[in-house]
């Protein structure tokens, strides 16, 4: 009963921000978030009067500054690390086994399948895990975006793509704005986990 309720708990920021994403496709729930959320970000463009690229820069910051505390406390590496290692030594000794056809030793690796499979499945969830949380944070600062952006635009240089609209779709159905953010989350992130010694896998 405890390993179930423990579980249960495990996949509540999963299933906040699934839901979540089900709601982004609803306008009227969009744009009520994206306008509470105006309340605090708002004055940036409007008081302040800083540039809208820059507000991104600074939210894509906050984003990949919060994401890096949430994966290390939420996710051991070591532990991560260690069953990535299993799994290539398993991987190495079962085609070992089969190219030298050696029976015996096929089926006492076969014999570990289970447990390795497990641990993989574990270190798959233990990846996920923190994805909620973040997802639960970052999609209501999308959802501001998209809310603020309809009403406001303005030019951004990007590599590769000049000077563009932040609302242009620039790389298939996706905006400037939206490449600009993944651009100075993933980058200012690599930075982050440095400076805060955050591990990796």
């Amino acid at each position: 009963m405890g390993s179930s309720n423990s579980g249960n708990m495990s996949m509540m920021p999963l299933i906040l921000a699934m839901g979540l994403i089900m709601v982004a496709s609803i306008e009227v729930v969009r744009v009520g978030i994206g306008t509470s959320l105006n309340v605090v970000l708002g004055p940036l463009v409007d008081t302040l009067q800083i540039p809208f690229y820059i507000v991104i820069l600074l939210l894509s910051a906050m984003t990949g500054f919060y994401s890096s505390i949430i994966q290390k406390y939420t996710i051991d590496y070591r532990k991560m690390k260690e069953t990535q290692n299993k799994m290539k030594d398993f991987q190495k000794d079962y085609r070992e086994a089969m190219l030298s056809k050696d029976e015996k030793r096929i089926k006492k690796i076969e014999a570990k399948r289970d447990t390795m499979m497990k641990d993989q499945l574990e270190m798959s969830q233990a990846q996920f895990k923190p994805m909620g949380y973040i997802m639960v944070i970052t999609l209501p600062i999308f959802f501001w975006l998209y809310f603020r952006l309809n009403n406001y635009d303005a030019l951004i240089t990007m590599p590769f793509f000049g000077s563009v609209h932040l609302t242009a779709a620039i790389l298939g159905p996706v905006p400037a704005w939206m490449i600009w953010y993944m651009l100075c989350s993933i980058s200012l992130s690599q930075v982050i986990r440095k400076a805060l010694d955050i591990g990796g896998i």
